[in-house]
């Protein structure tokens, strides 16, 4: 090897081992660092030492979903005000996916009005299984409060199920009511009194099982919502609390109502305008009003009910009531429009109705109001599509009372196996009443007046009936 490869030689061998060093060097410092670190968490007794960091958090935990209201400051004795601990569990328990929100059983819940916002992450579910109770008194009621005491807004998702009460404690409004029917009325009686629960701009809602009773005013309400199931509940208030509807659905689609039982003062089921897609099944009512359409106003004690007032459009479509018992109240299947109203109640069905001691069973009353006497009036809303099937039972003042506007007729008309008796000791009309309704009915008919009920339409006809419903269009 000459002189100038053993130069070159060196220098490579000198340069390997600055290399290895260095790393050596390093990972020394690093050990003893960490060593260091580590002492400190560990540190003994009056070492001095700084406080240890706090630990990483473990992403593989579960986190709860269970939010007990108790948790949040309740007391659950009925006389505390619980409603800020129902608030702080409700924004804990919206902010996580598929959490329960707990009222638990053997408590009671003095809860004040309050609104529970949404959106809320899915899934949130309500479950009462204890008594949640409104402020008796109606003096301690502010008047910014007095629209609804529970109001569930824009909400996605949400159930409200469990085995418990949610009890409206209405005595005092009804005693306020009948004074102030009674012209008695004191300094402080409001003129409007809360509903129980109301649902506004909410979507895919459930409410099941539980019970919902004494409101001051309607229990539970729905107001411009969408994809509603209530199922097996129970709504109860005494037959002589005034305006106390049971269900009431105005500006909401595709609901589906079911498998439930409900007394009230009012209608049982109370659908209002810009409602279609409904399904109504298996329901037991009375005490009530009956199921009322209001047109506006289609309801079903179940009444399509009040539609039309001052002039308003009413639009109601596309409902289906079937499978119903009702049972002591004012009327069975209703609908109810004002007097110059505008639009159209449409392609309603009414089928396997069993009514007893009902006043009056079938109903369409395009002259409704709620005075001792209203103004006349041209115009109405238009009613077509409408059919009765397999209406059956008795009734104690009239069997059938359809009266149709003067100037726009009813059309599309079916009573088919329309079977109603006079109760025993009744007193009622016998025939049937019928004004310019159009149709065709289908035996058997009792009493053999229905079948001279409904008169046969022509073209004209058709065409002035439906050139009256196009604002829902």
């Amino acid at each position: 090897m000459n002189k100038g490869s053993k130069i070159l030689t060196l220098f490579l061998v000198s340069l390997l081992v600055s290399s290895s060093v260095v790393p050596l060097e390093a990972r020394k410092h690093h050990h003893n660092k960490k060593s260091k670190h580590q002492k400190q968490r560990g540190g003994g007794k009056g070492s001095g030492s700084s406080p240890a960091p706090a630990p990483l958090p473990d992403y593989n935990q579960t986190q709860s979903t269970i939010f007990n209201i108790l948790s949040f400051g309740a007391k659950g004795n009925g006389v505390f005000d619980d409603s800020k601990a129902l608030i702080a569990a409700w924004k804990a328990a919206c902010k996580i996916p598929g959490a329960t929100l707990q009222i638990p059983s053997d408590y009671k819940f003095l809860i004040k009005p309050i609104t529970l916002n949404g959106p809320c992450m899915p899934q949130l579910v309500l479950q009462i299984d204890g008594d949640v109770l409104a402020p008796p008194k109606v003096s301690s009621w502010s008047k910014s409060s007095l629209f609804q005491w529970l109001n569930f807004k824009w909400l996605h998702n949400f159930t409200i199920g469990g085995c418990g009460t949610v009890d409206g404690q209405g005595f005092n409004w009804w005693t306020v009511s009948t004074l102030y029917n009674n012209k008695k009325k004191g300094k402080h009686i409001p003129d409007m009194k809360p509903t129980a629960l109301r649902f506004y701009s909410s979507y895919n809602v459930t409410v099941r099982d539980i019970t919902i009773r004494n409101s001051p005013q309607c229990h539970l309400k729905f107001d411009n919502s969408g994809t509603v199931k209530v199922n097996n509940i129970t709504i109860s208030s005494p037959e002589s609390s005034p305006n106390t509807d049971g269900i009431h659905l105005q500006n909401t689609q595709d609901v589906e109502i079911q498998h439930s039982n409900i007394g009230c003062g009012d209608d049982c089921v109370s659908i209002q305008t810009g409602c279609s897609n409904i399904h109504i099944h298996h329901i037991t009512c009375g005490p009530g009003h009956g199921i009322s359409t209001r047109g506006l106003f289609l309801a079903y004690n179940y009444s399509l009910g009040g539609l039309g007032k001052d002039k308003s459009v009413a639009c109601v479509s596309n409902i289906v009531v079937e499978n119903i018992s009702i049972q002591n109240t004012l009327s069975g299947v209703r609908i109810k429009t004002w007097q110059g109203g505008v639009g159209s109640v449409k392609n309603v069905s009414f089928s396997n109705i069993q009514v007893s001691d009902v006043k009056v069973p079938i109903m369409i009353d395009q002259y409704y109001c709620d005075k001792y006497r209203c103004k006349n009036q041209t115009g109405a809303v238009a009613i077509s599509g409408i059919k009765y099937d397999q209406i059956i039972g008795s009734y104690t003042v009239q069997p059938i009372h359809l009266a149709c506007s003067s100037q726009i007729p009813c059309i599309d008309v079916d009573l088919i196996g329309i079977q109603l008796n006079p109760s025993s000791g009744s007193r009622g009309f016998q025939s049937a009443l019928c004004w310019n309704s159009y149709g065709k009915s289908q035996a058997p008919l009792v009493p053999s007046s229905i079948d001279y009920c409904l008169r046969r339409g022509s073209g004209a006809v058709r065409r002035i009936a439906r050139s009256h419903d196009h604002a829902c269009y």
